[in-house]
């Protein structure tokens, strides 16, 4: 009874200390920004980190997206290592590490899901001075509850306290405003009519407007000047989800692959289908759905919302086609613009793009990128290769 009453003291006493400890690692960073949202989190995490860099502040910033990453204040980047999966304590660690360099910022990426972890992670790990939201859309609705409202009163959860909030939300806004003046939180909303299509141009990959609007404001807030923030920005390095294409000229053929993956709920894929394809007349329109047996009900999801779109043909890979195949009948899409693939090798769906492509083709990978296999992130690797492959050829060929 004696070593028990001991061993509870001592354990109590370090977790008293490991709180004080980290609270004092993050009074040192005086900038904490907390990035949360449905979409577009990883992308405004770096833009911030890169545009603040740019402004000679030393940051280290946080992502969770596609491959989870640490930036450290010089722009390199480090991988992290999960033996037991994702956790928040985790931030706890980002905190610590991050003090080593003496930044004067920190951009940390929401990793929480549930509402209630949300909540602990703004309160007790990051504590931010600067919140951003970047939308509220339909996603994780086994999690965050089934409607919009929910999904914004549960990312309303790092809103912090006394700080400033900026989010691009439009339908929602109302309800955030809401629990920010709650809080004594200032909150700013965003519009993307400060960018122009020359200033997207310059970015290596398809950047949102509403990311970059919302990453130049947190700058600004932070001190860096517009100019300098932009330009930090488009010479960053992209997220490995970020939306890309590829350009590949075979058999007197041009398909363009369209990387989608990241943009996994169904209004978000939407949207961007219609960014990159909906000006397109008298050329295929091929999407690739990729499924997993775990998520079936986000491929429904899809399901429904690229029906209501325009294409030619919808592909069928990962785990559970015949299921995807079946829900996508009864929601109307025609018999013949269904192909059920499954899991071949990359080569073959190529091939198969290659036999509906009638001179031009657009093709867009959405849903799951992950998977038992990774079996989405093969599919980008292959047509990246050949897009990368090409270029190597043409530029040997000019020498």
């Amino acid at each position: 009874m004696t070593v028990l009453i001991v061993a509870t003291i001592l354990l109590v006493g370090f977790w008293i200390h490991e709180y004080w400890r980290h609270q004092r690692n993050v009074k040192a960073i005086p900038i904490r920004i907390h990035v949360n949202g449905t979409r577009g989190k990883s992308s405004v995490t770096r833009l911030i980190a890169a545009g603040l860099r740019a402004g000679n502040k030393k940051t280290v910033a946080k992502i969770t997206g596609t491959l989870p990453r640490v930036v450290l204040p010089d722009g390199r980047e480090a991988a992290i290592i999960r033996l037991m999966g994702a956790n928040i304590i985790e931030q706890k660690y980002i905190f610590r590490h991050a003090k080593k360099e003496n930044p004067e910022a920190i951009v940390i990426e929401c990793m929480a899901v549930n509402p209630v972890f949300q909540w602990i992670t703004e309160r007790k790990f990051v504590r931010s001075t600067i919140s951003v939201i970047t939308n509220c859309r339909a996603d994780h609705l086994d999690q965050m509850g089934s409607t919009e409202q929910s999904v914004t009163m549960s990312l309303s959860n790092t809103i912090p306290s006394g700080g400033i909030c900026y989010t691009a939300e439009n339908v929602h806004f109302g309800l955030l405003k809401k629990v920010a003046e709650k809080r004594d939180c200032k909150i700013q909303q965003i519009r993307p009519t400060d960018i122009s299509q020359q200033e997207l141009a310059q970015f290596r990959y398809i950047e949102h407007a509403e990311n970059v609007q919302l990453a130049l404001a947190v700058c600004a807030e932070a001190g860096v000047p517009r100019d300098v923030a932009l330009r930090g920005m488009q010479s960053a390095n992209p997220d490995p989800g970020a939306l890309r294409k590829y350009v590949i000229n075979d058999r007197r053929k041009s398909i363009t692959f369209y990387n989608v993956f990241a943009a996994n709920d169904p209004q978000s894929t939407a949207h961007i289908i219609n960014m990159v394809t909906g000006h397109l007349k008298n050329v295929s329109k091929i999407i690739i759905l990729n499924s997993r047996a775990d998520r079936l009900f986000r491929s429904k999801q899809l399901v429904e919302a690229v029906a209501k779109l325009d294409f030619t043909h919808i592909l069928l890979t990962g785990e559970v086609p015949e299921k995807v195949e079946a829900y996508a009948l009864q929601v109307g899409i025609p018999r013949k613009k269904i192909v059920a693939l499954g899991e071949p090798l990359p080569e073959q769906i190529y091939e198969k793009v290659m036999e509906l492509t009638d001179g031009e083709s657009h093709v867009l990978g959405i849903g799951n990128i992950a998977g038992n296999i990774q079996y989405g992130a093969q599919i980008v690797a292959y047509f990246k290769h050949k897009s990368r492959k090409q270029d190597e050829e043409l530029k040997w060929l000019k020498q």
